[in-house]
């Protein structure tokens, strides 16, 4: 059987993190068998569209580096088709749903539906008082042949239902979740065609999933409840059903549902922060899957050859930011440092910390001061937060501990033998960052904490920091001999 398996997001705003995971599931899947992932965009429910958010979802997905083979794609700015069973937009499917729904209605198994809106919630609520399922009574499949053409034909409005037989078991078998069994009496008769003329999830699903000759569809759990539904239209088309696979839920620390509530959950909310792709991507992979050992970092190719869809866990995986954190570092660490380098620099602009043309002009000293962080940083836009130690001589000391170092009885000497040979230095390299404290430990005798300490806090204004070398050369000879004048203010 050749594998095709798809992701079909609606374009109601941001990429979920869960809809990436969704999708990045059904690429591991289509590239593990060597088959095809489509992407699909439906858009049938119009009140919820909102504009851009197609584009939008193109490129989050691009930018989470998960392609796929066949379906909408942002080419040089415009929405094309890509391969041979599109339309891949819904709502560009709709004489095709046409066509599928008159076959239905042939076969008895839909009809049509003319219940005003407000006759339905009063039914319902009348049923939940009363203890039962909320669902359509069926009062409109008791119309006549020529009664319902007569409405249709003056243009009233109605609706097309799903005609589900009564008290019937619908079994289907779930690659997660063994078999599931539903019966009928606990499902309500589907609106499968809306009064505007398009077709509802439910229908245009299946219809699409059949003439797109998707195999395994790989989904979130909230749809597992409507596969039953689905399993019944299979089979009234005569269709070959394909496999399910329902994907447990991504949950908050506290096991709720993750939402935007929570904080970021949002693909591009990571994108933001300057996390790498490959580290997101390596990390959701793990929030609802597990491999048959404990490896805990994987490559795209890694994922590809170990990825098993009956090792998906039935229940949800927890979404833990430190975990993220920790392992987006690790990618930071095993980056190049231009690449960080580049992907800092329009923090450092949009901080006002440097120009466009001083990060064009300035670069070499840039990388140098990206460097000095580059191994501490949990996600790139942390920089931010560390650089000022190299952008103002005029360091505010006000933790007391710092403090107290500078007014140690031996911090007076130790300032004036730095400042005599960072003054007659030639040059400020890493070298001569490595030489000098063993230089002055040999010439006076101060050594250890009572070296390393109060020097780091008066070139940084902090007790605890990055390697002093690497800080030294950053901030060269006229910043260093600035902070050695400005920390004599803190001495009694």
């Amino acid at each position: 059987m050749d594998v095709r398996v798809r992701f079909a997001p609606s374009p109601t705003g941001f990429v979920h993190i869960g809809s990436l995971r969704t999708a990045l599931y059904n690429y591991l899947s289509a590239k593990q068998k060597n088959g095809k992932y489509i992407l699909r965009v439906e858009d049938t429910d119009r009140n919820r569209k909102v504009e851009g958010a197609i584009e939008g979802m193109l490129n989050a997905m691009e930018w989470g580096l998960v392609p796929h083979d066949e379906g909408v794609k942002l080419v040089e700015g415009q929405l094309l088709d890509v391969g041979d069973l599109g339309p891949y937009t819904q709502s560009e499917r709709l004489p095709i749903y046409k066509e599928y729904i008159n076959t239905l209605l042939n076969n008895g198994s839909a009809y049509h539906c003319f219940c005003s809106k407000e006759r339905i919630d009063e039914l319902r609520e009348e049923q939940k008082n009363k203890g039962l399922t909320p669902k359509y009574d069926k009062i409109c499949l008791q119309l006549s042949k020529e009664e319902i053409d007569t409405r249709v034909k003056v243009g009233e409005p109605h609706v097309i239902r799903l005609n589900l037989p009564a008290n019937t078991d619908i079994k289907f078998k779930d690659i997660v979740r063994g078999e599931v069994v539903v019966n009928t009496e606990d499902l309500d008769d589907q609106v499968l065609m809306k009064s505007d003329g398009f077709p509802t999830y439910h229908f245009a699903v299946v219809v699409d999933d059949h003439l797109m000759k998707i195999s395994h569809i790989i989904r979130g759990e909230e749809w597992l409840i409507s596969t039953p539904k689905h399993i019944f239209l299979y089979e009234a088309f005569g269709w070959e059903k394909p496999e399910y696979v329902h994907l447990p839920n991504i949950l908050n620390a506290d096991k709720k549902k993750l939402s935007k509530r929570q904080g970021d959950v949002a693909v591009e909310d990571f994108m933001k922060k300057g996390y790498l792709p490959e580290a997101l991507i390596n990390y959701i992979a793990l929030v609802g899957w597990s491999p048959e050992d404990n490896q805990e970092i994987f490559t795209m190719e890694e994922l590809i050859e170990k990825f098993s869809l009956e090792r998906i866990s039935k229940s949800g995986g927890v979404f833990d930011v430190n975990k993220l954190n920790w392992v987006n570092a690790h990618y930071i660490k095993e980056s190049t440092l231009e690449k960080i380098t580049d992907m800092a620099i329009p923090y450092l602009v949009g901080k006002g910390y440097i120009t466009k043309e001083q990060a064009t002009e300035n670069y070499e000293w840039i990388k140098d001061m990206v460097s000095v962080f580059k191994d501490r940083l949990s996600f790139v836009a942390e920089i931010v937060d560390e650089v000022n130690i190299f952008l103002n001589n005029d360091i505010i000391i006000e933790d007391n501990e710092a403090i107290a170092l500078l007014n140690c009885e031996h911090v007076p000497k130790l300032l004036r033998v730095l400042g005599e040979k960072i003054e007659n230095a030639e040059e400020i390299d890493l070298q001569f960052g490595k030489k000098i404290f063993k230089e002055i430990q040999k010439e006076t005798g101060i050594k250890g904490p009572k070296l390393f300490k109060p020097a780091r806090v008066v070139f940084t204004g902090k007790t605890h920091g990055p390697d002093m070398p690497l800080v030294m050369k950053v901030l060269g000879k006229d910043n260093l001999l600035a902070r050695i004048e400005n920390a004599k203010k803190y001495i009694n």
